[in-house]
């Protein structure tokens, strides 16, 4: 017979750790703040180490607690993934993906029938957010993240690498070989990056890479989501510094046109998931798809500039 503290006090024990919160813990467990405490703190007693510094500002692992919480936290992770397999045999299998909006839009919609051609069976379900959601604590089962991916507890791969260029719709009304100045007497559109870094792609960078002296010429119109600042591009209501993985299709349909000028690097696209959900069908098959089509479609993808 296994030698086990009680449940309730692992479970507030690693909800607290994941969380470094003993409120968003709280929260989750649908508990008050107190009784997390009073769970830990009978962690500690029982296993005689303390598990957390505890401060005004912030709440600390030490390094017992900081050993004993990746193993918690994988087994709550199988806990989790043996009742879900059970439940998906009763219900049928499905998928949860999340991803910007604007990914989901522009590259993943117009691929997604084919998955779903070669696995009827798999129902699909897209979040299209910004924001960052806990993959263990949402039960979605894979994030197609922008940038930096912050869980070092996730399984991740890299997608596409991408990079940013000048953009504007092929029916803004000037000729085809229009350079970046015909739009002195238009906006140049701009969105709001949710990554917190200071080497985003912007206008400021591109016209100084582009040797462009007097960039006070322009006027900028923002947005605060990038799928809008697309549709306003498309709309012909100026030029986008516009990620190329976005806007390869309308290129190559006729709709969009890229503006010669430079290219500026992107942060690429990675793919995250829970790593004891691998064996999960419906996760297996997603993935091995998915790195396929972005194989596939990175052989056709210009790395430098689109207007090439």
């Amino acid at each position: 017979m296994r030698k086990l503290p009680p449940l309730n006090a692992i479970r507030a024990f690693e909800a607290a750790a994941r969380h470094l919160s003993f409120t968003a813990a709280a929260n989750e467990l649908c508990v008050t703040i107190t009784a997390v405490s009073h769970q830990v703190k009978n962690l500690e007693d029982q296993i005689g180490c303390k598990l957390f510094e505890r401060t005004p500002r912030e709440v600390r692992l030490t390094s017992i607690g900081a050993r004993l919480f990746p193993a918690l936290r994988e087994g709550f992770d199988r806990f989790g993934d043996a009742f879900e397999e059970i439940t998906a045999q009763n219900a049928g299998h499905s998928l949860t993906v999340t991803t910007t909006r604007a990914f989901a839009e522009r590259w993943l919609m117009p691929r997604l029938a084919r998955f779903t051609a070669a696995f009827p069976d798999i129902s699909v379900n897209v979040e299209g957010s910004e924001d960052i959601v806990d993959l263990r604590d949402t039960g979605t089962d894979i994030a197609i993240r922008y940038g930096r991916t912050a869980d070092v507890s996730l399984a991740t791969m890299p997608l596409l690498q991408d990079s940013y260029h000048a953009v504007t719709s092929a029916n803004d009304g000037l000729p085809a070989d229009a350079d970046i100045s015909a739009y002195r007497r238009r906006n140049l559109l701009a969105y709001r990056w949710h990554l917190h870094t200071d080497e985003i792609p912007n206008w400021s960078r591109w016209l100084r890479d582009a040797d462009y002296r007097t960039p006070g010429d322009f006027r900028i119109s923002w947005f605060n989501d990038e799928s809008l600042a697309m549709h306003a591009m498309e709309r012909g209501m100026g030029p986008l510094l516009c990620c190329n993985v976005l806007a390869a299709d309308g290129i190559a349909a006729g709709n969009l046109r890229a503006i010669d000028g430079p290219a500026i690097d992107g942060f690429g696209f990675k793919l995250a998931h829970v790593p004891t959900r691998q064996r999960k069908r419906s996760i297996t098959l997603f993935v091995d798809w998915i790195v396929a089509e972005t194989e596939q479609f990175a052989l056709g993808l210009p790395q430098t500039s689109l207007a090439a």
